[in-house]
């Protein structure tokens, strides 16, 4: 199956340059640094041991922060490459570590023999480290082949990919077993792995735990801040298609008892505010984008956030907290969104039934008493409506809690990555 899956991407080889372009005029790509995808770089490697780490979206991203910031610290370590795949992930990396000599940030190659090779040729990395559920087999095979210790952290299989990856029982043996360590985030994905063909695993936990903290409410204007000191204030993040519809209605609900309230919504894609804001209109919602804060008044009803990187400092303001991708049927078998960094900030979660790609993590938190299941938005504007009467303060305990439960398996995967380290 391998040898097929090497063919067809030789055979895409010659086209890779016209899909490439493609995406870049559709916005989809970097308008200069799209040629990274085909292992173009002016970037130099320097000398001394190099670390790579992989990423492929903003939530990877974000979630291994703790380990890139440990790493810099690292005196055995000269250089940290960090590659990603998403112009959003990519934003983000560069923006943070722009000023850092130590970290410089490329776009994953396409995941073709020619291309793989020529990247690792002009980067030598001494170590390579993949997180959550990336896998690229010609990229894998290639790193095997120089004889490069390869990690897989925050591992995660869902069934969904599992039941594809079974389908073909040889190639994932094949692929899997070229890890030398797969860190994994939940015990199901440490039995899919066992099944896939992993050797050497270990399950800590998810280190989306360990995040850092990062972009809070001192970064919001005081004339922002100011204008909702009274208002009840509750948000709604990483929403998908529909999502948005039912927060405006869940907001319509609570208007009825509470007239000051503000909703904030967070969509998981930003490409889509004109078409979110549209269709918050349409249920006769007053709506303004966040780079837009100087227009809020009295009778603003939703904030749509149009940046990425945004999420902790609005949920630093609120105690309140609906995740999204949790509601969408279509989405059931890649659902849930994660809920920890609303949790470590002292915010109750709200979530909808479908949260499969987190369930263990909602399960812990539910035990703490800091999320709750709601099916449709009856059931989440009474619950909000509670919350509000209410009006508790954040409990330090359960937040402290968090916090340690993070910092453990923060520190057991730092302790097994210092082996590779030299």
């Amino acid at each position: 199956m391998y040898f097929f899956y090497k063919i067809i991407t030789y055979i895409f080889y010659p086209f890779s340059k016209i899909y490439l372009y493609g995406r870049r005029l559709k916005n989809k790509k970097h308008p200069t640094r799209y040629k990274e995808k085909l292992s173009i770089t002016d970037s130099v490697r320097g000398k001394g041991f190099l670390t790579w780490i992989h990423v492929a979206s903003v939530g990877e991203a974000m979630s291994v922060l703790p380990i890139i910031e440990n790493l810099i610290e690292n005196k055995n370590i000269s250089k940290i490459l960090l590659t990603s795949i998403t112009l959003s992930s990519g934003k983000i990396l560069e923006k943070k570590y722009k000023q850092n000599s130590k970290i410089v940030h490329q776009f994953l190659p396409l995941d073709i023999p020619l291309l793989t090779s020529r990247f690792l040729k002009h980067w030598k990395p001494n170590l390579s480290i993949f997180v959550d559920s990336e896998i690229w087999p010609n990229l894998i095979v290639e790193i095997n082949k120089n004889k490069i210790p390869l990690i897989l952290i925050n591992a995660r299989i869902t069934k969904k990919t599992f039941k594809k990856w079974r389908l073909v029982n040889n190639f994932s043996r094949k692929i899997f077993g070229k890890f030398d360590l797969c860190i994994s985030s939940n015990k199901e994905s440490e039995e899919f792995l066992k099944i896939l063909g992993a050797k050497n695993i270990k399950n800590f936990g998810n280190l989306k735990y360990s995040n850092v903290k990062h972009n809070l409410s001192k970064d919001l204007s005081s004339s922002f801040l100011n204008k909702i000191k009274n208002k009840n204030l509750w948000c709604a993040a990483s929403t998908h298609p529909t999502e948005e519809v039912f927060c405006g209605r869940t907001h319509l609900k609570i208007k009825k008892t509470y007239r000051n309230i503000l909703t904030i919504i967070i969509p998981r894609h930003i490409e889509r505010v004109e078409k979110i804001k549209s269709d918050l209109i349409n249920l006769k919602l007053n709506v303004i984008f966040s780079s837009d804060l100087h227009l809020m008044n009295d009778d603003t009803d939703i904030v749509i956030i149009n940046s990425y990187g945004e999420s902790s400092k609005f949920y630093n303001i609120s105690k309140n907290v609906f995740l999204g991708k949790s509601t969408v049927e279509s989405l059931k078998m890649d659902s849930g969104q994660n809920p920890i960094e609303a949790a470590r900030l002292g915010c109750k979660v709200f979530h909808g039934p479908n949260v499969s790609n987190f369930n263990e993590i909602y399960l812990y938190l539910k035990t703490l008493g800091v999320s709750k299941e709601v099916n449709n938005d009856e059931e989440l504007s009474l619950s909000l409506v509670e919350e509000f009467k209410l009006d508790k303060a954040i409990d330090r305990k359960i937040v402290e809690k968090i916090e340690n439960y993070g910092q453990n398996i923060f520190n057991n995967v730092i302790m097994e990555l210092k082996k590779y380290i030299k």
